[in-house]
């Protein structure tokens, strides 16, 4: 892997290229590996050359244990006093750590949002993974992905249109290099390039974000290989009708949310686009103890942006967060 030029596992495209949008995808990889040298990511991009040259110093193959709660890559004392800080200061560059929690070599990262928490809502619902294609929207720096891997799927791509992101992903990969895993610079908007290719599709936290939900939906349906299953995360707010609410601005202080769907109004999205069998698996408020400032994030979270007064409201006046999590299928 060389990080002035970005990674992808040689062999996806040509295994499955008769089956894919090929050509459109090499021309997209094309286009956004400039994001990779751009300036405001170059720090990103040396911490990861640095960790090359670290681990060139390392006896291989790295050991890593994704069972767990928290994703742990090297033991401690493997390091020599003078590693174990070169190592630390690479890891830093990437604060603030938004999706964890890591262990690097016995320096715990714990990153603004407890993404095991939510692995362990999804794990006993979703269809066992093992020799499944899956596609992991909007993967962050692999947390996820990680996650996966003690199943043994044949191919988890990331979709991440974030350099920085790529960067953090690589961070993981430079250790673990684990051919099973693929990170894509694409969005969303680009999933109907893999026609009903993936069995699993996760999409966690990426829909309210989007001015189309159900067109989305859409392409997310036919990407999914018959009778496969998409596993969705959406923030929402409570309520029984079928609505969904538009911010005028911010939403939780955040730029970018275009809709809030209450449960029923997500089932209604996930049915006009074609999905059948659908499964609310979990509903409940977004809490304070899943997203939060940590010394890996030190950064605005969750409990700044709602009413000191009313915690059931956000600074705004809307109605706080819930998170609805959906399994549905492809018939």
């Amino acid at each position: 892997m060389d990080p002035d030029v970005g990674y992808y596992p040689p062999d996806y495209l040509h295994d499955y290229g008769a089956v894919l949008a090929a050509e459109e995808i090499v021309t997209i990889r094309q286009e956004r590996n400039d994001r990779l040298h751009h300036p405001s990511v170059k720090p990103y991009r040396e911490a990861v050359r640095s960790l090359q040259t670290l681990r060139a110093e390392l006896p291989t193959p790295i050991p890593w244990d994704f069972t767990g709660d928290v994703v742990t890559i090297g033991w401690p004392h493997a390091l020599s006093p003078i590693q174990s800080q070169q190592l630390m200061q690479i890891l830093q560059t990437f604060c603030p750590w938004k999706k964890g929690p890591f262990n690097f070599f016995g320096i715990t990262i714990d990153a603004e949002w407890r993404s095991d928490q939510k692995w362990a809502r999804l794990l006993p619902h979703i269809h066992p993974l093992a020799q499944r294609r899956i596609a992991d929207i909007g993967c962050h720096n692999g947390y996820f992905m990680c996650r996966m891997l003690p199943q043994q799927p044949s191919l988890v791509i990331g979709f991440e249109p974030v350099a920085k992101h790529f960067w953090n992903f690589q961070l993981v990969q430079t250790l673990v290099r684990h051919d099973t895993l693929a990170f894509e610079l694409l969005g969303i908007e680009h999933i109907h390039l893999y026609p009903q290719f993936f069995d699993t599709i996760f999409c966690l936290g990426i829909l309210y974000h989007h001015s189309d939900p159900i067109g989305l939906l859409r392409k997310l349906h036919y990407a999914l290989a018959p009778k496969g299953e998409l596993v969705i995360d959406c923030q929402g707010i409570p309520g029984d009708l079928p609505i969904a609410l538009t911010p005028r601005q911010r939403y939780a202080h955040a730029r970018g949310i275009w809709f809030l769907p209450t449960q029923s109004c997500l089932e209604h999205w996930l049915i006009r686009a074609g999905f059948t069998q659908l499964r609310c698996i979990y509903a409940a408020p977004l809490a304070p103890s899943e997203q939060r400032r940590t010394p890996w994030a030190d950064i605005q979270s969750l409990q700044d942006f709602l009413d000191p007064n009313n915690p059931t409201l956000t600074i705004e006046g809307y109605p706080a967060p819930w998170r609805y999590y959906m399994l549905a299928y492809k018939g």
